[in-house]
């Protein structure tokens, strides 16, 4: 049984927004901005140990499109086992309108998502990785459908942008399973969702 697990990279208020600079927000590029080289290497191991225990990544369309365009050349910026991992990995990518995916390995879901991905965690055995896709990761989590979430906080208030959680349909509750240090200013917070029965569309 697969475990759909949300990575995501946040500001200590909760924004996701443009971490790095190239989507025009006025506050973008907080990625690099706020963090220290020993802080930098520490994520990229962080972020290889990660993908290296994935078995697929499962992602909406445009943070697929992000990816694409980005992961087959940056084996010298993240690393060169990070790049041929997320290369090689099965990918699905949740979308209506994506027809000829270019990256290698990629399945799109383009029916019933809840009922496409519940497939897909029982297929697949071990992490589901869910990069970026704001939009999807609230779906998910509407629909019980994630896991667990692993936030790497960054140490800057933004005051304003995107947020992961800004318009959710209702409360939830989360379990705090582990917490770590990375580098000298970001902090890794592990979470688990409580199992329960999905609803009927996504």
């Amino acid at each position: 049984m697969g475990k759909i697990v949300i990575s995501t990279n946040a500001t200590l208020d909760g924004v996701v927004q443009d971490p790095d600079g190239q989507e025009g927000f006025e506050r973008g590029g907080w990625f690099h901005k706020f963090v220290g080289a020993r802080d930098l290497q520490e994520w990229v191991v962080n972020e290889t140990e990660e993908v290296l225990a994935a078995e697929a990544l499962l992602l909406g369309r445009r943070s697929f499109e992000w990816f694409a365009s980005r992961a087959p050349f940056m084996g010298e910026r993240v690393g060169r086992q990070w790049a041929d991992r997320m290369n090689s990995l099965p990918k699905y990518v949740v979308s209506s309108t994506l027809e000829r995916p270019q990256w290698s390995n990629t399945t799109v879901l383009d029916r019933d998502a809840v009922e496409e991905i519940s497939a897909l965690k029982r297929r697949v055995d071990g992490d589901i990785l869910v990069y970026g896709s704001r939009q999807l990761v609230r779906a998910l989590m509407a629909q019980n459908l994630a896991d667990q979430l692993r936030q790497v906080v960054f140490p800057v208030v933004l005051g304003t942008g995107l947020r992961l959680f800004d318009a959710t349909t209702d409360q939830k509750a989360l379990h705090l399973a582990d917490t770590r240090k990375i580098g000298d200013g970001l902090v890794r917070h592990t979470y688990e969702l409580a199992p329960a029965s999905p609803a009927a569309s996504l």
